[in-house]
């Protein structure tokens, strides 16, 4: 078993192609030598069978024959002429039988006595007949032909035209060892042409195939096939590869799943399978930033519903581009886990800018007391207290939904401790949502102000920093625009803040995130889409996302 193993391991592809090409050429020889035969053979039937048929109807036509043939013992007299014949000619055999078909004289003596072999009624009624016959346990080419009466003998009660008997001319039919070695010639030239193209095709062949598969054998092959299969299949990654015509030669289960793709999607284009946009800037290599190596790391892309994190990098063999492969990954349930994680990161910065406030009020109100302005600290106090309750009056009359006005609280706030303001606008009216239409329309809304109140910050000291919200509700529907003093966004990014998965910070170099990405799936998953334009004061976002009827009032009020 080890030597086989190791003869099958030793066996190259040129070996595997010489074999296989010296079998074809081998089963082609065959086929020629067979059709050689049938060929030999119906030539020989063709030219043989009108020789026996000419001397047939000679030797029925010799006066010699006619006269005999109604006479006693016409043996003697016919024998000669038959040897004559079969020597003359180079026949097999010559034979005649008289009217009732019994054999009167032929070169065979065992045949004088017997039954003409006959194929058919022709020659009784006066016509001549051509074929193959057993004669005497041989196979002949063999030609029979009626002998007439040339005109009436009344003494013979003959007349003209009468059948006097038949003229059986044969000839042996080669057998197929004979024809074998009548083409023996062209067959061993065909071999020898055959056998020469073969090696030299074979080897032509299989160096071009070795040129194909990079010098590797077909064990080797193989080997790669099952280990590819074994891990494409076997990881939970998506994987798509594609030449340098974009065309796709490999994508696992996981990668067809998470692009939503079609059972044949090998061997399409990217174009033919509706890929376009920022999904196919990053799986064609056409984004404008690159690793080293012309690769691109940790790409985000949202694709039907799904937060997608793509690693794309370039194959190359010996300088020479094969395409590339991109690795997937689904991130939609990490981005919702970053959701809920971010509401108690709000919380969090809303506890810790409330403590920095109230600590900054109480510092004001130690100093006035430290001094003794005791009447300016009661004046203080209430003007406190009146902003206070202005801003919670102003949010709970147009925004009664608890969670969004507890998040504008929130917000405000932050606003508030990086100098920015946060105003709600006179045309905002929210009603109380359902708890999931609530904690979308919080997700949307607090990453727009997030976004909004980070380019506010970003402009001039000298200038007023502000962010504006405005919330507008339908039977269905819910719309959300928020606008801010910020420098606003550049045209060219308009719309590629959404579909990359950039934040705003992002969409002026820093880091990129998925939060607008976010903002946009919540809303495209209600049936709704985000935008953004540039007014003169800067950005202005705006979302809409339908919602479920308004929650009644009592039924929330006693849950």
């Amino acid at each position: 078993m080890v030597i086989t193993a190791r003869q099958k391991r030793g066996q190259t592809l040129a070996g595997e192609l010489l074999v296989w090409q010296l079998a074809i050429v081998v089963i082609v020889l065959a086929a020629v030598a067979a059709v050689s035969l049938s060929q030999s053979k119906a030539t020989f039937d063709r030219v043989e069978g009108r020789r026996v048929t000419a001397l047939a109807e000679e030797m029925a036509g010799n006066p010699l024959v006619r006269t005999q043939l109604v006479r006693p013992a016409p043996a003697e007299m016919l024998a000669p002429l038959l040897q004559s014949t079969l020597t003359r000619s180079g026949v097999t055999s010559a034979t005649v039988a008289d009217a009732d078909g019994e054999i009167v004289a032929s070169t065979n003596p065992t045949l004088v006595g017997t039954r003409m072999p006959s194929d058919g009624p022709q020659v009784a009624e006066g016509r001549g007949w051509s074929g193959e016959l057993p004669v005497n346990g041989v196979t002949e080419l063999v030609a029979q032909a009626p002998v007439l009466g040339a005109e009436d003998d009344k003494a013979r009660r003959i007349k003209a035209g009468d059948h006097l008997g038949t003229v059986m001319i044969g000839r042996a039919s080669p057998s197929v060892g004979q024809r074998l070695v009548g083409a023996s010639s062209y067959l061993l030239v065909y071999l020898g042409v055959a056998s020469v193209l073969g090696v030299a095709g074979s080897w032509l062949l299989a160096r071009r195939i070795k040129q194909q598969t990079f010098g590797m054998e077909p064990r080797e092959i193989a080997g790669l096939a099952e280990h590819r299969e074994a891990m494409l299949f076997g990881i939970a990654e998506g994987v798509v590869a594609l030449d340098p015509q974009q065309r796709l030669t490999l994508v696992n289960a996981v990668g067809r799943g998470l692009l939503d793709l079609p059972e044949n999607c090998v061997g399409m284009s990217l174009a033919d399978l509706g890929i376009e946009g920022r999904l196919y800037d990053v799986l064609a290599g056409t984004a404008d930033e690159a690793e080293p190596g012309g690769g691109r790391r940790d790409e985000v892309v949202v694709r039907r519903g799904r937060v997608l994190v793509m690693n794309r990098m370039d194959v190359t063999k010996d300088g020479r581009r094969l395409g590339s492969v991109t690795t997937l990954r689904d991130r939609t349930e990490l981005a919702q886990l970053e959701r809920e994680l971010g509401s108690f990161r709000s919380t969090t910065e809303l506890l810790r800018a409330q403590a920095h406030e109230f600590s900054n009020q109480l510092h004001t109100i130690s100093g006035l007391i430290q001094i003794g302005e005791h009447d300016e600290v009661v004046r203080y106090v209430r003007a406190l207290r009146k902003h206070r309750e202005s801003l919670d009056l102003n949010l709970t009359s147009r925004v009664r939904d608890r969670a969004v006005a507890a998040l504008l609280m929130a917000k405000s706030s932050l606003a508030a401790e990086r100098k920015v303001r946060l105003k709600i606008s006179e045309r905002t009216a929210l009603e109380r949502l359902e708890p999931t239409d609530s904690a979308d329309v919080a997700t949307v809304l607090g990453n727009l102000v997030d976004n909004a109140v980070d380019a506010a910050a970003a402009g001039d000291d000298d200038h007023d920093a502000w962010v504006e919200v405005e919330l507008r509700q339908d039977a269905s529907s819910v719309e959300i625009v928020v606008r801010d003093s910020g420098p606003g966004v550049a045209p060219e990014l308009a719309q590629e803040v959404f579909s990359h998965g950039f934040t705003t910070k992002a969409a002026q170099g820093g880091d990129r995130g998925i939060g607008l990405a976010l903002t946009r799936l919540v809303c495209k998953r209600r049936g709704g889409e985000v935008s953004v334009a540039n007014t003169r004061a800067g950005a202005m976002f705006t979302a809409r996302m339908s919602v479920g009827r308004p929650a009644d009032l009592a039924t929330e009020g006693v849950r």
